[in-house]
């Protein structure tokens, strides 16, 4: 990228964070690719909770992202693909950003981190599922130096998605 990147810091995400990223998803745009609609809280409250998790198992998870003041702005980091189709033993990296942060790079950061980390931790490859419409987070893979697996469709809504994957 020829642009400086923002500063991003990248923690496990905390009870209160599943609060942030209800409030923070709650953004049609955002939600665009995950349902439409924020989920209700219980559901961020688990998702934190086996963040958690996967951090004390495996050295890496889904973070909290914060800006350069400290602010939940979103998430990014990498798990155990969580679905029975599709990428089954894979870990996968992902994002989703708070609508006011997006196009100032925070994603690009926060990934190129997660994927510092999960080379630390001594990850082989990650790859990306991207619905193949989803042309913002196209471009963070395309950044990230992944390239395209795989094209299937998804089981439930039935539309067309990428496999991306990167060699750590």
């Amino acid at each position: 990228m020829n642009r400086d990147l923002p500063g991003v810091r990248l923690r496990v995400p905390t009870d209160e964070d599943a609060v942030a990223w209800h409030r923070i998803f709650d953004h049609p745009e955002v939600m665009e690719f995950h349902g439409g609609r924020s989920a209700e809280l219980s559901v961020y409250e688990e998702l934190t909770a086996r963040q958690r998790r996967h951090d004390a198992e495996h050295g890496f998870c889904f973070w909290s992202m914060l800006d350069e003041e400290g602010r939940v702005i979103g998430f990014t980091g990498a798990q155990p693909w969580p679905h029975d189709w599709g990428a089954q033993g894979e870990i996968e990296i992902g994002w989703r950003l708070a609508r006011p942060y997006w196009g100032k790079g925070y994603v690009t950061a926060a990934a190129l981190e997660t994927l510092d980390r999960l080379r630390g931790a001594g990850v082989p490859s990650v790859i990306a599922m991207v619905l193949a419409d989803n042309e913002r987070s196209i471009a963070v893979t395309r950044r990230l130096g992944m390239e395209l697996e795989e094209v299937f469709t998804t089981p439930a809504s039935r539309r067309t998605g990428h496999r991306y994957r990167l060699v750590l």
